[in-house]
């Protein structure tokens, strides 16, 4: 029986690592071993950042819904209560859109709140 030869294989492996780490710098682009700890490490991250750029963008459009509530005499919780009492069911992305770029209509969905909460 033929002896299996693993050389192929390898230097592919290694190979689809380092163009990963291309652009890294120093040793971590070019030797193995150390693109190999880098590229591990750097994928953690891009892990991790996925799930942090869904709590990031929650925070702003919260952070513009409270500032467009602010000036229509309410603060962020009773906007979303009188929402939410209302049975206005729009999320809080279409809601920070229309804070930035509808003035009126976040403030018809205010006036709606208040006279929900009244």
């Amino acid at each position: 029986m033929a002896r299996v030869k693993r050389a192929m294989m390898t230097r592919k492996r290694r190979n689809k690592v380092l163009k990963l780490a291309k652009g890294y710098w120093g040793s971590k682009s070019k030797h193995f071993k150390m693109a190999k700890q880098a590229v591990m490490k750097s994928g953690n991250y891009a892990y991790i950042g996925r799930r942090l750029k869904k709590r990031d963008f929650r925070r702003l459009w919260i952070t513009r819904i409270s500032a467009a509530a602010k000036m229509n005499g309410m603060n962020y919780s009773s906007l979303m209560h009188g929402l939410k009492l209302a049975d206005v069911q729009i999320d809080r992305k279409m809601l920070s859109e229309l804070a930035v770029n509808d003035a009126a209509a976040f403030t018809q969905l205010a006036e709606i709140a208040k006279a929900k909460l009244a």
